[in-house]
């Protein structure tokens, strides 16, 4: 990104990066050319809608857990279209299948309230799975295969004799993973739902997948693949979400101020809690264009936001030049898991949203103001 541009836009801003999301889809492409598996979507990674007529020339289609993600990806895409929520609202399960191929179920007691609804309407059926089998360290919060995980059916607690229109099965155990625990995962799927899967006909794998991440092993992912197609004759479903807009995407923000409190503080213009949550929640320090870790450059400040949580503070970078206030910085892979789970929290403004198109131009794709902070309240 070029000073001019950076200088030019509203701030604070998410800027979607058009090559780097062309890039990413064009690998993720590529994996289901060579191995005929179909790559959905995951919206709760990245909804920006605007740029789903490009996505949808790449991948089958797209992943969502609720209602309105399901009406987003078939208005907006209108391709493949998979459903899965922990409990589905009877107000609401009848417009989802209305919208969805694949609706999956995470226990049999939803199962047998909703079945005969979606064969009636000619879709397919899914069961979520927990092959209890954590691959991760540190993050339980996003670990579907901890204890006492409310997430998937376990083997003890499936009905292998009660699978009337059930066509397939669905898992999501990863986060930012490669391949490796995909494979470790298997081996776990097969040795509790072996018997099962030859009586399907399609399996998802979830998301989690960091396909577009320079180390991630692909071949051993396509092996992967291959092998439930050859050895069960499955359909398969992958739905990354952070895969589709990994490194494409910027968050924009301006200096409005630094104090002091045993290191130089820097108050900018976007915040943690608010606009990337992530930070907070992960927890992780977000990559900043220039800057370097606390100390490795001559001038270290901790960047905090304007709001009242004392808590609300990105991290600890240094510089080549002290910072002034109205200077523009710059902060890395924005693309995904901000846009859809920022707040207005404290009344925050919420960041403008450009599209940085390949040629270098740039479109502004939705500002917002203080009515949609009001309507939400």
């Amino acid at each position: 990104m070029t000073d001019n541009i950076k200088n030019s836009l509203p701030t604070p801003c998410y800027v979607i990066d058009e090559a780097a999301l062309k890039h990413n889809l064009e690998i993720l492409r590529g994996v289901q050319e060579r191995t005929g598996a179909k790559i959905l979507l995951a919206q709760k990674a990245f909804s920006c809608y605007h740029l789903y007529p490009m996505i949808g020339e790449y991948l089958a289609g797209t992943a969502c857990s609720g209602l309105f993600e399901a009406r987003l990806g078939s208005e907006e895409m209108g391709k493949e279209n998979h459903v899965f929520s922990a409990a589905y609202r009877e107000g609401e399960i009848d417009e989802i299948i209305s919208y969805c191929g694949h609706i999956i179920f995470n226990s049999f007691t939803q199962l047998d309230r909703y079945r005969d609804r979606v064969l009636a309407a000619g879709k397919k059926i899914g069961l979520r799975i927990n092959p209890e089998h954590s691959t991760q360290e540190g993050h339980e919060i996003y670990d579907p295969c901890s204890p006492k995980s409310r997430l998937g059916i376990t083997r003890r607690s499936f009905r292998a004799d009660d699978l009337r229109g059930v066509t397939g099965l669905h898992f999501h155990t990863l986060c930012e993973q490669n391949s490796d625990d995909l494979e470790s995962t298997l081996d776990a799927v097969e040795e509790r739902f072996g018997d099962i899967l030859p009586k399907m006909e399609w399996i998802n794998l979830g998301g989690g997948h960091h396909i577009t991440r320079a180390d991630y092993d692909i071949p051993r992912l396509e092996r992967c693949i291959k092998r439930l197609q050859e050895k069960y004759g499955l359909e398969v479903f992958l739905e990354p979400g952070e895969a589709v807009a990994l490194n494409a995407g910027y968050l924009v923000t301006e200096v409005l101020d630094l104090t002091e409190n045993d290191m130089p503080i820097a108050i900018l213009d976007t915040s943690a809690a608010c606009h990337m949550p992530d930070v907070l929640e992960m927890p992780y320090r977000p990559p900043l264009m220039g800057s370097g870790e606390s100390g490795e450059k001559p001038y270290s400040y901790r960047l905090g936001s304007q709001t009242c949580l004392a808590g609300d503070s990105i991290g600890e970078y240094s510089f080549d030049e002290p910072l002034k206030v109205g200077d523009r910085l710059v902060f890395g892979d924005m693309a995904i898991y901000s846009m859809v789970k920022n707040n207005t929290f404290n009344g925050m403004p919420l960041p403008a949203i450009v599209l940085l198109r390949a040629d270098g131009s740039t479109e502004l794709l939705r500002e917002f103001g203080y009515e949609d902070f009001r309507g939400r309240l």
